[in-house]
């Protein structure tokens, strides 16, 4: 399986595929390379400080560093001019400022990587298949501005960045460096949704999609892991212990804060999609809707199972505290009786144009989430 990946994944040069009315988007300079000691190839290499991990556990995934190219010029287009996207399709969903946009499961599971700009802020917004989850960073770092590639290896069988700056190697879940002259360097991040295409649509009819014009051949649209999402099958290249309080391959949706980490099952969310809690002393309501595609089901990644798309808040309004409950095609508030959407929005009643804080979540398998939290709290309804 591995050497199949590789090969899947090498650069092809083939040509980009034009969308309609591409939308320019200013782009931030990344910083020059620096002349210090690459992680790439030895993350213990002499002269670099020591790394965060045992670098026996960091592993080839079979991909060589690039592999698996990022996009570093991504293109956009406005929501109203995207056609090849169906209604349950997964999108990342990220926000800053007024700036929203959405960038294509189905793009991202062939790149891993996008290197953008948002309201100004330069952005890497990940996604790493085989622990199903996206993250998004600042890349910026004191005076630098970091890009990322894909280094081809796996850390907990987790996506391992590289810095092309200084070949630092830095861990998809942490948002840390793990080896190289940036060990402990951590980066900010922002929230980040796993979110239906006609949900997205529906919220931000102007926003911006990332385009399937990328510069590489790749048969978007595909799942290149089909059968991937079972929870009854092993972690690919996980040689860890697995946390026995749930399978390995349980969806859950997990919070941190500060020492503080909770998990909650996306199966007690499915019948109780409304749960309220704490997280780090504050008050949380996370929330699921279904009708969202699992990326890694079927090998038409429009056609996977119905895994819902999950939010996390702070239920708060000009300081008054909510509470919800689901309706048939939102969400709705016990004290003012207005309507919500998935994303967090306000669309009919008194608080109609209020959105929600959004909590960064991670939607993920229990496998991961457990690794990288191993002192996690499971929230029960």
């Amino acid at each position: 399986m591995v050497l199949l990946l590789a090969a899947a994944f090498l650069p092809t040069g083939g040509m980009a595929r034009a969308e309609a009315n591409p939308v320019p988007v200013p782009q931030t300079e990344p910083s020059p390379r620096e002349h210090v000691t690459s992680a790439l190839d030895n993350p213990d290499a002499n002269g670099l400080p020591k790394p965060l991990v045992d670098p026996n556990k960091i592993i080839s995934g079979g991909p060589p560093p690039d592999g698996i190219p990022a996009l570093d010029h991504p293109t956009f287009v406005r929501a109203a001019d995207v056609n090849f996207l169906k209604r349950r399709e997964p999108v990342l969903a990220l926000q800053i400022g007024d700036d929203a946009r959405a960038y294509p499961i189905e793009i991202m599971t062939w790149h891993e990587i996008a290197n953008d700009t948002v309201a100004g802020v330069p952005v890497a917004i990940t996604y790493c298949p085989l622990c199903n989850s996206a993250i998004a960073y600042d890349r910026r770092l004191d005076q630098r501005v970091l890009d990322f590639g894909t280094s081809g290896k796996l850390y907990n069988s987790a996506l391992v960045m590289y810095d092309r700056q200084t070949e630092s190697l830095w861990s998809h879940f942490t948002a840390q460096a793990i080896a190289g002259v940036l060990t402990g360097t951590q980066l900010q991040t922002f929230p980040v949704a796993t979110v239906s295409w006609g949900d997205w649509r529906r919220a931000h009819p102007h926003g911006l999609v990332l385009s399937r014009d990328t510069g590489y051949d790749r048969p978007y649209g595909q799942n290149p892991y089909p059968g991937y999402d079972d929870v009854n099958s092993a972690p690919f290249l996980y040689h860890g212990e697995v946390d026995g309080r749930l399978a390995a391959k349980e969806h859950v949706t997990g919070l941190r804060s500060g020492d503080d980490a909770i998990a909650i099952l996306d199966s007690d969310l499915k019948h109780h999609p409304v749960i309220e809690t704490s997280l780090g002393g504050r008050d949380v309501v996370v929330w699921r809707k279904p009708g969202t595609a699992s990326a890694l089901d079927d090998s038409t990644l429009a056609n996977g199972k119905d895994v819902g798309a999950t939010g996390a808040f702070e239920p708060l309004v000009d300081g008054q505290h909510l509470t919800f409950e689901r309706t048939k095609t939102g969400f709705r508030d016990h004290e003012t009786a207005s309507t919500w959407d998935g994303l967090g929005n306000a669309t009919r009643g008194p608080l109609t144009g209020h959105s929600l804080t959004p909590i960064e979540h991670v939607d993920t398998f229990w496998f991961a989430w457990a690794a990288f939290h191993p002192n996690t709290r499971i929230v029960r309804p």
